[in-house]
């Protein structure tokens, strides 16, 4: 008998045992890495000094790295508000449309999803091409002629928004399909009640619909901020961070660090704090989550 209670736990442990080295020593090897001189002489030869928080001290004493930390905030939440608001309109949507046209709409939800991240970000950067981007043609087709050849990637706020609509356009797929499945599981009884009662719609939602799909607003704001926070490929290919930093969140940041200065230490310090940033932020989110 007791054999048998421990066979589930010996399939499962194989798959344990290789998720937590995949996940755990990285970041182990990165706190390691933060805590010594690390640069490209001890890359090569080894032997590299214990220098303690010294790398933590020249970041946090430093003004550029609070001025990336500020610049995710703001990139994370701009995108996290957009995303959940617009996953909560196409999923309120998918709820009233015909089966015909529901599914239509699932279908290109779902293809959009499963686009490859450097696919999209590649097409993203056709659209918005100065010359012959479609975005700038139909602009200047309705009279704006300011876009006629307007190069997006040469300013900052421009370069923002278009990275915006990019990670917008990739994330609201599984906001809205995941909200859709849970729009499902509400009782019809408890909307005819609010609506015999005079309840309008915004009224319904708010006293209905987000009480009952609390714990799965929670779950996709929670996943939306750790997938955003770390966005690091399709800024690195549309922007590189640039122009002079604009678009440098913190995972672009330890990268360029680490990849231009060949600053592994620092570049490690950077990591990890982000780690610990993002902890930070979704511990409360999580604690209520299961408290409710």
């Amino acid at each position: 008998m007791r054999n048998r209670s421990l066979w589930p736990y010996l399939l499962i442990a194989p798959t344990v045992a290789g998720g937590a080295f995949l996940l755990l020593y990285p970041m182990l090897k990165a706190a390691l890495i933060s805590l010594q001189h690390f640069r490209m002489g001890e890359l090569i030869r080894g032997g590299a000094e214990f220098v303690g928080l010294g790398n933590y001290a020249e970041l946090l004493a430093g003004a550029e790295f609070w001025q990336v930390v500020l610049r995710t905030l703001a990139w994370t939440a701009v995108n996290v508000v957009l995303i959940v608001v617009l996953s909560t309109g196409v999923a309120l949507m998918l709820v009233r449309l015909r089966r015909g046209m529901r599914l239509a709409l699932m279908s290109a939800l779902a293809l959009a999803w499963a686009t490859p991240v450097i696919a999209a970000t590649t097409v993203f950067q056709w659209l918005f091409q100065s010359e012959l981007g479609v975005v700038n043609w139909a602009l200047a087709s309705l009279g704006f002629e300011s876009f006629r050849g307007y190069t997006w990637f040469a300013d900052g706020a421009a370069t923002f928004a278009v990275l915006v609509i990019l990670v917008v356009w990739q994330s609201v797929p599984f906001g809205a399909l995941t909200l859709y499945a849970g729009l499902t599981t509400i009782p019809g009884e408890l909307y005819e009640s609010a609506r015999i009662d005079g309840g309008t719609g915004w009224q319904v939602f708010w006293r209905v619909t987000l009480p009952m799909l609390r714990q799965l607003f929670a779950l996709i704001v929670a996943l939306e901020v750790i997938w955003v926070a770390k966005c690091f490929p399709q800024i690195w290919v549309l922007s590189q961070g640039g122009p002079d930093g604009a678009t440098t969140t913190l995972p672009v940041y330890a990268f360029k660090i680490a990849r231009v200065l060949h600053r592994y230490d620092l570049g490690s310090a950077v990591a990890l704090l982000t780690v610990v940033l993002l902890a930070v932020a979704l511990v409360a989110n999580l604690r209520r989550m299961v408290r409710s």
